[in-house]
């Protein structure tokens, strides 16, 4: 038999083993909506890699996808899985039941994923498991006709025939998968009703408010709104699937190196004074000149409030946060004890917290990037030291404080964006939070530092506006732009990457005036 015709035999075996697989995939979906909804295959998958993904991976990934990086992940497993498929179709066809194997391995893989979550029940491995049997048996049926069908053939029978049969029956296990994944959705009753708590939810009055003085935003087109929408604030997490919490069911545990254990329930939680402040979140992971940050009006609790009732011991120094799903987060204790407006959130822009977003309790912690500081749907404090604990990203090689670094960027004009030659504006923002800025500098071309109007300030804990007029004279010019902090620092221009502590450097654009 030559290659070319074995590779030719090798095709109905490749659609049927993955076709077998979308339809496995589909019912493990569908096990995980009815048995283990946080045990999805694709979410164990999923949750397992970004564990195991070193810091430069990461990086990369948002790099390239930004925000989209969790869907990017989702397509690049399905694409993986389907390729394994087919080369488990090729191994069943040439050596079976090897083939079957590989499919049963890889549910038996996401099963133990499955017992390593942090939020893994005594039904975790059933939907991977389910997952991968279904693929073996399935693909073992239609690859095994395909080899009696070849057999008949050798006796002069026709071939053809078996071959449009498996295809046939593979063309209904996919349509079955795709039927089973759409069930699994429609099944899931646990976001709809946590989505229809959150939507009745009436926030409590706040005790003290941050006033957002009117010259905060300058009005300019294309320039960053001072205080973000919540639909358009950056989402950075580890969460394939966003958590489900009724706020019936929450409860913090505050614990550690404490003289006083302390558990709050979400009743307790809003019967406490609220504090509404305005502050800016900045990613780690944010280059220089990009997008992960925005500033929002938080509503919630001061974590010193908290930690108060507690009474952190003499020799703690770190405070260990935990989500539901696992993630942590170590910050400094002294951050979340001094005077800066570090909150147990409650509510954004006026509304409870986004689901994504951490609903229904989440970390504000001005002046700390957030893999340190911003832990969405938190249910616990764990009061220690650095020397005994780790968070999760500072276990994965990132530093393990993460203060804000100074920075600015330039918002209007774009780069590569076309500007009318004459009268026009740069403008852009600026930030060191908990630190503030005292000025922000422009460059074009290399001619002298300008110095920016800024903006009114909300605080220190917020990013501000900064604009300067431009005669732009036809031709093609860089524009560059740096601040000045409060404490008389001036932004450097060495450029770092973002790991392990934040990016830097000077934000830059080329832009060509007609």
């Amino acid at each position: 038999m030559t290659p070319a015709s074995s590779r030719r035999r090798d095709l109905p075996a490749i659609v049927a083993s993955i076709a077998a697989t979308v339809l496995g995939a589909g019912l493990g979906e569908l096990a995980a909506a009815i048995v283990a909804p946080t045990a999805s295959p694709f979410a164990v998958i999923g949750g397992g890699m970004i564990d195991l993904a070193p810091a430069w991976a990461k990086d990369l990934a948002i790099d390239l996808f930004g925000t989209g990086d969790k869907a990017a992940l989702l397509v690049g497993i399905a694409v993986l899985l389907l390729v394994v498929a087919g080369a488990a179709g090729v191994l069943e066809r040439r050596k079976a039941p090897w083939g079957r194997v590989a499919l049963v391995a890889v549910g038996v893989v996401g099963a133990i994923v499955s017992f390593t979550r942090a939020d893994a029940g005594t039904l975790s491995p059933v939907p991977s498991l389910i997952a991968g049997a279904a693929a073996a048996l399935v693909a073992g049926v239609l690859i095994a006709r395909l080899r009696r069908g070849r057999a008949s053939a050798a006796s002069g029978d026709d071939d053809g025939v078996t071959r449009r049969g498996v295809l046939a029956l593979s063309g209904v296990a996919v349509l079955a998968g795709v039927m089973a994944t759409a069930g699994s959705f429609a099944l899931s009753g646990g976001a709809r009703a946590v989505s229809a708590v959150r939507a009745a939810l009436r926030l409590p009055s706040p005790a003290t408010t941050t006033t957002v003085p009117a010259a905060a935003d300058l009005g300019i087109d294309g320039l960053a709104p001072v205080v973000t929408p919540s639909a358009d604030f950056y989402r950075i997490d580890t969460a394939l699937i966003v958590p489900q919490v009724d706020p019936a069911t929450w409860a913090l545990r505050v614990h550690g190196l404490v003289e006083q254990e302390v558990v709050l329930r979400w009743d307790d939680l809003i019967a406490l004074p609220q504090k509404e402040t305005v502050a800016t979140l900045v990613c780690v992971s944010n280059e220089v000149g990009g997008s992960l940050i925005g500033t929002a009006r938080w509503l919630g609790v001061p974590i010193r409030d908290i930690l108060a009732r507690a009474k952190p011991t003499a020799e703690a120094d770190m405070v260990l946060s935990r989500s539901v799903d696992g993630f942590t987060a170590s910050s400094p204790l002294e951050a979340l004890t001094d005077d800066r407006d570090a909150l147990l959130a409650i509510g954004m822009n006026g509304e409870p917290l986004p689901i994504e977003h951490g609903f229904p309790v989440r970390l504000v912690v001005p002046g700390m990037y957030g893999y340190v500081s911003a832990t969405k749907w938190v249910s616990e404090l764990e009061v220690t030291r650095f020397d005994r604990a780790e968070g999760y990203w500072t276990s994965r090689g990132w530093s393990e404080r993460g203060p804000v670094k100074l920075q600015s960027r330039i918002d209007v004009p774009r780069s590569g964006a076309q500007v009318a030659a004459g009268e026009t504006v740069i403008a852009g923002v600026a930030w060191q939070t908990h630190v503030g800025v005292s000025g922000v500098e422009v460059q074009v071309d290399d001619g002298p530092w300008q110095k920016a109007t800024l903006a009114t300030a909300i605080s220190a804990d917020t990013w501000v506006q900064w604009s300067l007029p431009w005669n732009a004279a036809s031709g093609s010019h860089v524009i560059r732009c740096r601040a000045v902090s409060a404490t008389g620092e001036t932004q450097t221009s060495d450029t770092a990457a973002p790991a392990p502590d934040g990016a830097t450097g000077w934000d830059q654009r080329t832009v060509s005036v007609a």
